[in-house]
């Protein structure tokens, strides 16, 4: 019997090699080549010059129309989604384990199947577990069909069979097809399995969701190729010991990149929270030092956000939860430089409450501003708030879309805020005094005088 062929597999971007190497020939990574047994090449094609041509319109003669969507149900995961489900539209949804992902889709297949028909595809529970899990929610289920396979044969001849306008699988990695020798959740099976099933969704106008599992990292597992064939990718944030979730959208061919959903994890299911600021804004019952609210923006929402410093002495460590640790060096460097403000000799913590990750550099002001308060022992202001990108150069930037953070701070009852000369508006907002800084020195002697 003749030895199988194995070739190792780049669990980052799906790159073969004959040899294992540490370094992947195709994206570069370290350590991502998998052991795995070759599978057979496809046949060539060569008469190719006898293949019939398709139609070539030009652009400016296709008729541009909105794409038709349906909405959910659920609010906070219509506008991660940019309105709706789309008709043939495929959806990657990841996050860590018990997080909340069935949960979430199987609230949103319930509110669905009042309208149309809707396909639970599970393959790592049976459907007895997915059953008592609706009873727990007080789903009634009455419309919503399930199917507990992995083969994905058998799950195409089931979606032709039903025809669902609407189906779940849960989840990729656990999916198969006797095509393939590889294991299930290998790199080749989880990049033929999601690219059949999306050939499908287009085919058939069924609009399809399909469940990741994550890496240690929090990175999907699988190939990176898995996040170019869908329409849209969606990524579950935050703690499972805290109430609150985050949906973020960090691909979306049919809507905004970066918008988020907010949820409250209830007895009943998630919950869209309403007023998600309120989420990332500790109660404190008098103003505390190294405390510093920031309006941030997450997509086409602006959010008010508070960020906390700790500055003591003993070392010089840097730790940051929520922001980006080589950035907060960098604006370390830049207060000691531009405003005079020393914490060589200082360990400096920041935390972004409500485990938000904060990732634009507007919260650069706001984030030095809590660290002289800290280091100062001084608290800022009751209703103050920042915001604004620091240079190398002590020089501070404007923030895209100023006034619509403002005016988003101003309806929540703040009533300070320093900000970047560029981004002052043109007209007083009611309420609310606004200080416009051109450098961090500046910025750092007004909020002494405050």
């Amino acid at each position: 019997m003749a030895k199988e062929k194995t070739q190792y597999t780049c669990s980052e971007c799906g790159a073969t090699s004959a040899k294992w190497l540490g370094k992947c020939p195709g994206c570069g990574a370290w350590n991502t080549l998998v052991e795995g047994v070759a599978e057979p090449k496809a046949g060539g094609h060569r008469f190719q010059a006898l293949a019939r041509t398709t139609p070539v319109a030009t652009l400016s003669e296709i008729e541009a129309v909105d794409t038709a969507r349906t909405p959910t149900g659920i609010d906070e995961l219509d506008r991660v989604l940019g309105g709706g489900i789309v008709a043939g539209g495929v959806t990657l949804i990841g996050g860590d384990p018990g997080i909340g992902k069935s949960t979430l889709l199987l609230q949103a297949l319930e509110a669905l199947s009042t309208g149309m028909k809707v396909l639970y595809v599970t393959g790592e529970e049976s459907g007895a577990q997915v059953a008592m899990r609706a009873r727990r929610l007080g789903l009634p289920g009455t419309a919503v069909r399930v199917l507990a396979e992995i083969n994905l044969e058998r799950i195409l001849a089931t979606l032709d069979a039903e025809a669902p306008a609407f189906c779940v699988i849960d989840s990729i990695q656990t999916v198969y097809t006797e095509q393939l020798t590889s294991a299930p959740g290998s790199v080749a099976q989880v990049r033929e399995c999601a690219a059949l099933l999306t050939r499908h969704a287009k085919a058939s106008g069924c609009s399809m969701v399909l469940v990741g599992h994550v890496t240690k990292e929090g990175a999907l597992a699988g190939p990176r190729v898995l996040e170019h064939i869908v329409d849209a990718v969606l990524y579950f944030e935050g703690d499972t010991h805290s109430t609150y979730r985050l949906v973020r959208a960090i691909k979306n061919r049919f809507g905004a990149v970066n918008e988020i959903g907010v949820f409250a994890m209830t007895e009943k299911g998630l919950k869209g929270v309403s007023n998600p600021s309120a989420i990332f804004l500790s109660a404190h019952a008098a103003p505390v030092p190294g405390s510093c609210v920031l309006v941030t923006l997450e997509g086409t929402r602006p959010l008010l956000v508070e960020l906390q410093a700790l500055v003591d002495s003993g070392g010089a460590r840097r730790l940051s939860v929520g922001l980006e640790r080589d950035r907060l060096a960098m604006l370390l460097a830049v207060l000691h430089r531009h405003a005079g403000v020393a914490t060589n000799d200082q360990d400096v913590f920041i935390n972004a409450v409500g485990g938000v990750r904060i990732s634009e550099p507007a919260a650069d002001l706001a984030v030095l501003l809590a660290i002289q308060s800290s280091l100062r022992g001084r608290p800022l202001p009751r209703g103050f708030l920042a915001f604004g990108e620091v240079g190398l150069a002590g020089e501070v930037r404007p923030a895209p879309r100023g006034q619509e953070r403002l005016k988003e701070a101003a309806k929540l009852g703040f009533s300070i805020a320093v900000i970047p000369k560029a981004n002052a508006p043109k007209k007083p907002i009611e309420g609310l005094t606004v200080h416009a800084v051109e450098r961090i020195e500046e910025a750092m002697d007004l909020v002494r005088s405050l």
